[in-house]
């Protein structure tokens, strides 16, 4: 009986008993086409992966112990690029990491601490003024008012170092009302505009009292005896306080003097004389 020289082919993921014997002469024949790449390229595919393989890449080989004698390890593909994500760990490219910084806030330093020099101010208040026959008027004029007002600090914060650390602002006050003392009548309206100027201090607290002082204009029914026609002027000194409920917003208070006349314009010129309570909120943004 003549000696055959068998050379065992095992396909991956077969058992032993599935071995196919390949004669010497066949294996002979398509030994120079199994050291091809394209060979290499289909018997790893197709036996290890189940794709088909990319044109004119081949995987990197080593010695093995399987049926061919030749183990692939990994395969170059430089037609796919490297992916940025990964589902695995859930990461991001760094490309579409944001790291803008988020809104700086209103305060210089922390709170109390005095503001910063781009912080805006929107007040809304309302209260009443208390007349006085004095200062050359005949009659207490009591006055119930609504005031809103726009502001924007002039700077950073001054006088470090010192008690009266603080910062600067100019407002802008559009108020009105009407007279309900000594008489209640349609002619007893007023609306005025004024710029002001405050002076915040920094307390290092959430307490942040201030003076303020304006001077203005108004447009009023109000008439004699105390004042002659329906152009006056307004000037407002007074004094108050911010208390922070929350980073940006404040429960304001303020008292202040309102003296009304028209500088000879119109006669009689005696004037009006308030002492005006407004209390409210301020935003700050």
């Amino acid at each position: 009986m003549k000696s055959k020289l068998h050379l065992l082919a095992l396909k991956p993921g077969r058992p032993p008993s599935a071995r196919r014997h390949i004669p010497l002469k066949t294996f002979l024949l398509i030994l120079p086409w199994m050291a091809s790449a394209p060979a290499q390229n289909a018997l790893w595919f197709s036996s290890e992966m189940g794709v088909e393989p990319e044109p004119g890449s081949a995987p990197l080989l080593e010695p093995s112990t399987n049926g061919f004698g030749l183990t692939p390890l990994a395969m170059s593909s430089p037609e796919v690029p490297a992916q940025p994500t990964s589902r695995e760990t859930g990461t991001a490219p760094a490309s579409d990491i944001s790291l803008h910084p988020g809104p700086e806030g209103i305060w210089q330093n922390g709170v109390g601490q005095g503001f910063r020099s781009t912080t805006h101010t929107f007040s809304a208040e309302a209260g009443v003024g208390v007349g006085m026959a004095s200062f050359g008027s005949r009659q207490a004029h009591d006055l119930a008012l609504t005031s809103l007002s726009y502001g924007h600090m002039l700077g950073p914060v001054v006088g470090q170092g010192h008690w009266y650390r603080g910062n600067f602002e100019w407002r802008v006050e559009v108020f009105g009302g009407f007279q309900y003392h000594p008489d209640v009548n349609t002619d007893g309206w007023l609306i005025g505009l004024t710029p002001h100027l405050r002076y915040n201090f920094a307390t290092g607290t959430r307490w942040i009292p201030f003076i303020d002082a304006g001077a203005g204009v108004t447009a009023t029914g109000i008439a004699h005896p105390d004042l002659g026609g329906t152009f006056e002027f307004n000037l407002q000194p007074g004094v108050g306080m911010h208390w922070f409920v929350r980073d940006n917003l404040a429960v304001t208070g303020e008292v202040k003097y309102m003296h009304m006349s028209c500088a000879g314009i119109d006669k009689p010129n005696l004037g009006l004389n308030d002492v005006i309570g407004l209390i409210g909120l301020t935003w700050f943004f």
